[in-house]
């Protein structure tokens, strides 16, 4: 996606938050949403998910405890990247992930919210937002650290092969290239 206004107050929100000032794999917190932002648009991913990947992290998620904004927030997040991509952020850092991703790909399973206790059934076309984001969040960790990809890159392909249906083929050739069989990019 080409630096939109939309786009350049959602960064000018980030830096205001202080994510270019919060320690991330691969330099700041704000280069690592730049980055997922960057790889969604290269997989063809429309506007509002694009946005929602470079604001993934606004409310902590279950990997990344630190909360830029607090979830009473949630209608200041929305008036900069409008309310369906900030739904996906909201969804992304809601996921309690020991519930959410084993049946993700499967409608009708369980899927947690970790901040309200509440389970529920997203349709599948959110899941293909939270299935894509969650792809294009851990590549970038993955291509950015060899330990992190050594450590984590089977159960993320083994998690992402049970995504598969729900993920686009662009998505699924770089959860191949960067995770399977040895071609990784430094």
């Amino acid at each position: 996606m080409p630096r939109t206004p939309v786009h350049t107050q959602a960064v000018t929100l980030l830096r205001d938050l202080g994510a270019d000032r919060l320690p991330h794999r691969g330099g700041t917190l704000l280069a690592h949403l730049d980055r997922v932002r960057e790889r969604l648009a290269g997989w063809g991913a429309r506007p509002a998910l694009q946005l929602a990947g470079l604001c993934h992290a606004a409310y902590g998620t279950d990997g990344f405890p630190t909360a830029l904004l607090s979830l009473d927030r949630r209608p200041e997040l929305a008036a900069v990247i409008g309310p369906e991509a900030e739904g996906i952020v909201y969804l992304y850092a809601s996921c309690d992930r020991a519930v959410g991703y084993p049946g993700l790909a499967t409608p009708g399973s369980l899927f947690a919210d970790r901040f309200t206790g509440r389970t529920l059934d997203p349709p599948t076309p959110l899941r293909r937002d939270f299935a894509e984001l969650t792809a294009a969040n851990e590549l970038d960790l993955a291509h950015r650290d060899r330990d992190f990809r050594a450590r984590w890159g089977p159960e993320l392909l083994g998690l992402f092969t049970r995504f598969r249906p729900l993920l686009s083929d662009r998505a699924w050739q770089d959860c191949l290239t960067t995770l399977g069989s040895g071609r990784h990019a430094s």
